[in-house]
């Protein structure tokens, strides 16, 4: 069960603290739990795992391809390998190795892709995944869950550990706001109603659940009750919520830190056409490339911000009131 917390706020930890304590107290726990990384092992937090478990952590160097390859090799001898890069290099360079190394051969890998879409800020267009669940989408069997906060690193790790697959997981690096109450837990594939709504609903991932909720604050001073959905389960997307939501609220707005094509806008809109059309309005990056920036620049700059969800609200409303064709 999970609470969300009354004030949006910095959380105290950094994403990747609460992804280094994790894997730690798993690998105390289980001594199948190995982590590799491609010559980030500072920028993914990892060093006290790296230092207390020497013979459990593998630094394969600037070689992100080479890695999936390794981590696929110790799934088949039975160990549980956690890979990490920047999600540009987990997605783009290592996109083979994931689908016939990992997923074709059936084996138990787990990617993590860090700073995704603006999280990446100084690193720049390069480093800028905006198209890494695009690109890892269509990989059959293959689970993508964005987490949110660190309580929900600390819950998701835990449990991608025990359940045998390919996982991706996206998730900034570094402070973020602050979604849930310590102590909270998650289901896989299942999305999350934040706050309840009858007039439209914004459905959202990462760090847009918080401009999500922001942007459901300024709604409400016009009489508009927007419905909140974190829809942390990008692949397999939770079906039955989101036909839930189009049924009762008739509307729908995506938003996500990733391009509109191919992630979670995609992921709810062919939900929508396959269970109860309603008019759906994507808040993400417009099939651009990325740019150095600071964060709140980048969110402006590519209209991620609760500012821009709310016009997209503005904008689904009329065409509800105007309905659509049958089909």
């Amino acid at each position: 069960m999970f609470k969300v917390r009354e004030k949006l706020e910095k959380s105290a930890k950094m994403m990747r603290e609460a992804y280094c304590e994790t894997l730690m107290a798993l690998a105390e726990e289980n001594k199948d739990i190995v982590a590799l990384d491609a010559d980030l092992v500072s920028s993914s937090g990892m060093k006290p795992f790296f230092k207390k478990f020497p013979e459990r952590a593998i630094n394969v160097g600037i070689a992100e391809a080479n890695m999936i390859g390794i981590a696929a090799g110790l799934s088949a001898v039975g160990k549980i390998p956690f890979a990490h890069s920047f999600g540009c290099f987990a997605s783009r360079k290592t996109c083979d190795q994931v689908m016939i190394s990992a997923a074709y051969a059936k084996l138990n890998v787990k990617i993590l892709g860090s700073d995704p879409g603006v999280t990446a800020t100084y690193n720049g267009g390069t480093h800028m995944p905006f198209e890494d669940v695009g690109v890892l989408r269509s990989i059959p069997k293959i689970t993508i869950i964005e987490m949110t906060d660190p309580v929900m690193v600390a819950d998701i790790v835990r449990q991608v550990a025990g359940i045998y697959g390919v996982h991706y997981l996206r998730m900034a690096r570094k402070n973020v706001t602050a979604i849930y109450e310590e102590g909270s837990t998650f289901e896989i594939g299942k999305g999350n109603i934040l706050r309840d709504g009858k007039d439209v609903t914004i459905i959202a991932s990462g760090i847009m659940v918080a401009e999500a909720l922001r942007a459901a604050d300024m709604l409400k001073e016009e009489r508009i009750m927007a419905r909140v959905v974190d829809m942390f389960t990008i692949k397999p997307v939770d079906v039955e919520l989101v036909e839930r939501c189009a049924r009762e609220t008739r509307a729908i707005v995506t938003a996500e830190n990733h391009n509109i094509y191919g992630g979670l806008g995609s992921a709810v809109s062919e939900a929508v056409c396959a269970t109860h059309p309603v008019p759906v309005e994507m808040v993400g990056v417009k099939d651009r490339f990325g740019q150095v920036g600071t964060e709140d620049w980048l969110k402006k700059e590519y209209g991620l911000t609760a500012e821009e969800i709310v016009a997209a609200v503005k904008r689904v409303l009329p065409r509800k009131k105007r309905g659509i064709l049958p089909i």
